[in-house]
């Protein structure tokens, strides 16, 4: 500005060349002698150096020059520009390799290097501004659960629990939540949804509730639910007809395991009003004096699931139950049973033990029970499809073995499947399946007595 001030005062015409022949010219706060001529590359030069003050900030990692002809030069140089200084992150030490300072923890919005976890403050006594008073402690508050939450929110607890069966899941989900006053209710409501579920889940419900006992619930809670459970047995039993039986084996279990006094079922003497409440202690009390005269165990008074019981157990179970089924001949009873060992996976082991009971039996009666028990399975689809084929396999593959007990096995085989086909109980590929018994034929005397193994 100060060269183009000095440029524009000066006289023109001849007083401007006598001037300039005379006159030092100040460039960039030096004087400099100048002839005519270099007042026009002066003017170049000022040009040059204002445009690049004016791009010094937006261009500051790059240290611009301008060489004696008036040309830029590139060079290595640090900017010099203050705002270039505040945007560039690198140490200006002169050392190291480039990198941010602090890590990249510094700078204005930044609160530390990535990954840091910064610790809470502790409180110092020493500080001048400390006091004691007014020191607060902020804490997460649960607020404690009414009665239409504590059923939303424990429900889907206990019921996913009859799925995966983890009780010490479900004792720190509840050990989360503010119960207060509700504390009581728990074992009530899970020996409701208990009630209308399967036999293996009210044995899940039973070592529910002598795992919660002393870890969320004390022994007073789980006496008041049962007394609750009593009260509300008229409106129970419509649900679950069979309730008071199943709430006496609750009790009954619930004393075998020590979360409920002995004296429970005694306070209730001459002191019940109503039919159900008094069929539920009855039951219970039955149970106790079997558990001392006869040593009856409590563990398996509701049994086990069927992913959770021995094959050998299973295999068992199953004999007895077509055995009963071939002295009493009721269909729905053995269909009930077979529905209560919960293992549908298993099935095949049924149908397998079926066809053998057939092939052992050497009896038409026998043989016409079991096709009527299996139609009948097959029509209410308790037995799949799948299942019943795995079953008919084994007996197939089996054949070699079971011949050797039984020689007429493979003609009674043959006649218990084609009457299974045109029952409708299995299909025509798998009674293509069925092996036959070779026999066995001289070709002739010229033969020298050699044997011909051939199927028919």
């Amino acid at each position: 500005c100060e060269i183009q001030t000095a440029i524009d005062s000066f006289p023109s015409g001849d007083e401007d060349n006598t001037f300039t022949g005379n006159v030092n010219n100040e460039i960039n706060g030096n004087w400099i002698s100048a002839p005519t001529g270099s007042i026009h590359e002066a003017r170049l030069k000022a040009k040059v150096k204002r445009r690049l003050r004016k791009n010094s900030s937006r261009d500051s990692g790059r240290g611009d020059s301008l060489s004696d002809n008036g040309d830029v030069v590139r060079s290595v140089v640090p900017p010099t520009s203050p705002k270039g200084k505040l945007l560039n992150r690198r140490s200006r030490m002169g050392k190291g390799r480039g990198l941010p300072k602090k890590g990249g923890a510094g700078g204005k919005g930044v609160w530390g290097s990535p990954g840091e976890v910064y610790d809470e403050d502790e409180v110092d006594v020493k500080d001048p501004n400390y006091d004691a008073e007014q020191n607060c402690v902020y804490e997460t508050v649960v607020l404690p659960l009414d009665g239409e939450t504590f059923e939303k929110t424990v429900t889907p607890i206990v019921q996913e629990y009859f799925e995966h069966g983890d009780a010490n899941e479900v004792a720190e989900l509840l050990a989360e939540l503010n119960l207060g006053s509700m504390r009581g209710d728990v074992p009530m409501l899970a020996v409701s949804l208990a009630l209308e579920a399967k036999a293996s889940h009210r044995e899940l419900t039973s070592r529910l509730l002598s795992e919660l006992c002393g870890r969320v619930l004390t022994a007073a809670d789980v006496e008041a639910s049962f007394h609750k459970l009593l009260k509300e047995l008229p409106d129970l039993v419509l649900d679950a007809p069979g309730a008071p039986q199943m709430l006496g084996q609750f009790i009954a279990r619930a004393v075998a395991d020590n979360i409920l006094p002995k004296s429970f079922i005694d306070g209730y003497k001459g002191r019940v009003d109503s039919e159900y409440a008094r069929s539920a202690l009855d039951r219970a009390a039955v149970l106790l004096r079997m558990s001392r005269w006869t040593g009856l165990r409590f563990d398996s008074l509701w049994g086990s699931g069927g992913g959770q019981r021995p094959v050998n157990q299973l295999i068992k179970e199953v004999n007895l139950l077509l055995k009963e089924f071939l002295l009493s001949g009721d269909t729905v009873e053995a269909e009930r049973c077979l529905r209560e060992l919960e293992v549908p996976h298993f099935h095949h082991e049924f149908v397998y033990e079926a066809v053998i009971m057939v092939l052992e039996s050497k009896g038409d009666r026998t043989l016409q029970m079991i096709l009527q028990l299996l139609k009948s399975l097959c029509a209410s689809t308790v037995i799949t499809v799948d299942q019943l084929r795995r079953g008919f396999e084994r007996v197939y593959l089996d054949m070699a073995d079971l011949s050797i007990d039984v020689p007429c096995a493979y003609s009674l085989l043959e006649q218990f499947v084609e009457q299974s086909f045109n029952a409708g109980v299995i299909d025509k590929k798998l009674r293509d399946l069925c092996p036959c018994r070779g026999r066995k034929r001289f070709i002739s005397e010229g033969d020298g007595g050699r044997l011909k193994l051939s199927s028919y």
